[in-house]
């Protein structure tokens, strides 16, 4: 460490590890960047309220899917901007929808690699529309692209902002999912004529991100043990996700329908009409087993009975016996 080190760093990161990760961006997700568009954050959640602050003023509205991510909604509220509900299917968000809903919205908050929280990807045909909607009306697309390294199927799908020729995406990232939580680490790759107004409200935030967790990230990745970690559990929450799955149907069959095992860390598993889901997460926790409700991720009235379950810390040989504690509660 030098003493340069203890002063206060680039508002947006240290240089050497947004040129490492900029340099993985072009490489792993096909990302149209550099190192002077990475601003470094602690986490999407500082990220989506730094990009809200620079985009959006109060009253304008903002596209979510429905279900969505429920701390994005917050963020939009905070900023004091509406949020438009926009149905997602097997494709993903429906633009057809969000146009009808409300065309002029300003922004919209995606997440189309494995859409959180039923797991989907959004087809290449959604993807060009919203990007259409989105230079067509003069609105921003914020893809929030939280653990797309975890694709079991196929390779990583590319990114929304890699398709884009119109620089309309500020592309998010975290290190969240990959590494552990509690790093508190993650990154904006914000459209070049944007960078100024996004080093403002971040100067104003909290002037920059620490420098020495940068730097140890930077060096875990240069020196390769990053790919190697991430393939090494790609191998590991694939095994855990096929135990899953399997135990889901062989102890519940076609009574549940079970969506997004195909890349990530959880996946959903859809209630029949009726079945109250926030009851059900709340006896599971009296035994140990954490689940979400997924009706908790409506943003409108009407909502999906379901349950989001994560299988990331989960060992393969204890995954037969929590299933078969989650059927006894959904049979009641």
């Amino acid at each position: 460490m030098e003493a340069m080190d203890l002063h206060y760093g680039d508002p947006m990161g240290s240089k050497v590890f947004r040129e490492t990760i900029a340099d993985y961006l072009r490489t792993a997700r096909s990302l149209r960047c550099n190192a002077e568009q990475i601003m470094v954050v602690s986490g999407s959640q500082q990220a989506l309220a730094i990009t809200a602050q620079v985009l959006l003023d109060p009253g304008d509205r903002v596209w979510v899917e429905e279900p969505g991510y429920r701390l994005a909604k917050t963020v939009f509220a905070l900023a004091g901007c509406p949020v438009v509900a926009v149905p997602v299917d097997a494709e993903g968000l429906d633009v057809a929808a969000g146009i009808k809903l409300h065309r002029k919205a300003l922004a919209a908050f995606v997440t189309p690699s494995h859409q959180f929280p039923l797991g989907v990807s959004m087809s290449a045909s959604r993807r060009l529309q919203l990007l259409d909607w989105a230079q067509g009306a003069g609105s921003w697309i914020i893809e929030d692209d939280y653990d797309s390294e975890y694709r079991y199927e196929s390779s990583p799908l590319a990114s929304l902002q890699g398709l884009d020729t119109n620089a309309r995406v500020i592309y998010v990232g975290t290190f969240s999912k990959v590494l552990f939580p509690g790093l508190r680490l993650g990154y904006i790759a914000i459209p070049e004529d944007l960078v100024e107004r996004f080093i403002s409200v971040r100067r104003a935030i909290d002037i920059g991100p620490p420098n020495f967790y940068q730097d140890v990230v930077a060096d875990f990745m240069s020196e390769g043990h990053f790919a190697r970690h991430i393939r090494r559990m790609r191998m590991l929450y694939h095994e855990r996700r096929s135990a899953l799955v399997e135990s889901l149907r062989e102890e519940m069959g076609s009574t549940v329908e079970v969506l997004g095992g195909e890349t990530g860390m959880h996946l959903a598993l859809m209630l029949r009409e009726g079945s109250v889901d926030m009851e059900i997460s709340e006896q599971a926790a009296r035994q140990k087993l954490w689940l979400w409700p997924l009706s908790t991720s409506y943003a409108g009235e009407k909502s999906q009975p379901g349950l989001i379950l994560g299988f990331g810390n989960t060992p393969v040989e204890e995954v037969p016996a929590a299933v078969q504690k989650l059927r006894n509660l959904i049979n009641g």
